[in-house]
């Protein structure tokens, strides 16, 4: 195959149902089975979209969690090529990797939820109620994702610390990311659903030990997820 030819998948479109999962899993089995050379370009969002008969942006999560595990990498204009057949050790988040994440959150997001237990106002709580309500309600996975960081934004800013506050803006993208290939691989957006909803009772509950205990719970799940993903590609 000429590499500077664009690689498409020539085969029946994919089904609406979870398209962005369908449409991932079928990339990430032609890339593991060699079906795509090392190198090869693969087609243009509008060409793949065209083929699965999905959105651009079902094509766009897609190839974003199949750049997370290490399979993919996208150069700004040039397009999407191959880099591995086999998913890397950690998730590939932007910036920061999983590893990164696991690390570093529970030191941040659980002092944060505690303290917004003691501290949150009116305005907290109505804040996050009203992104626990939207997640509720959004179909659009890309969307979701993008939810779920501002839930934990806006836990980061009700707990009236200014240094939670900017280091989870700064992580914020990468959480989303994360968020989208845990979704993807593991299923995580229903159990994040009732973790989230924990979370925000206690803090609504003024019970910081249940926020702590809550949101712990929360990011163990999700390391969890991700450690089982990162296994799977040993």
């Amino acid at each position: 195959m000429n590499l500077s030819d664009s690689w498409t998948p020539g085969q029946r479109p994919i089904e609406r149902r979870s398209a962005a999962e369908a449409v991932f899993h079928a990339l990430r089995l032609a890339i593991e089975a060699q079906e795509i050379p090392l190198g090869s370009k693969l087609g243009s969002e509008a060409a793949l979209a065209a083929d699965y008969q999905v959105s651009r942006s079902v094509i766009r999560e897609a190839l974003r969690s199949c750049a997370a595990l290490g399979l993919t990498r996208t150069e700004t204009g040039r397009g999407t090529f191959v880099i591995s057949h086999r998913p890397t050790r950690e998730l590939k988040l932007g910036s920061f990797s999983s590893d990164d994440l696991l690390e570093a959150r529970p030191h941040i997001e659980i002092p944060a939820a505690t303290l917004a237990a003691t501290r949150r106002t009116t305005e907290d709580l109505e804040r996050i109620s009203g992104l626990i309500e939207q997640m509720d309600q959004e179909d659009d996975a890309a969307a979701w994702v993008e939810l779920d960081a501002a839930f934990h934004a806006a836990i980061a800013q009700a707990s009236g610390n200014s240094v939670f506050t900017k280091v989870v803006a700064d992580i914020r993208e990468a959480m989303a990311r994360q968020s989208e290939t845990v979704n993807l691989v593991a299923g995580r957006r229903n159990p994040s659903k009732d973790e989230h909803l924990a979370i925000f009772r206690a803090i609504e509950a003024q019970d910081p030990q249940a926020a702590n205990q809550a949101m712990s719970d929360h990011l163990s799940a999700v390391q969890q997820a991700v450690s089982t993903i990162v296994r799977s590609n040993k």
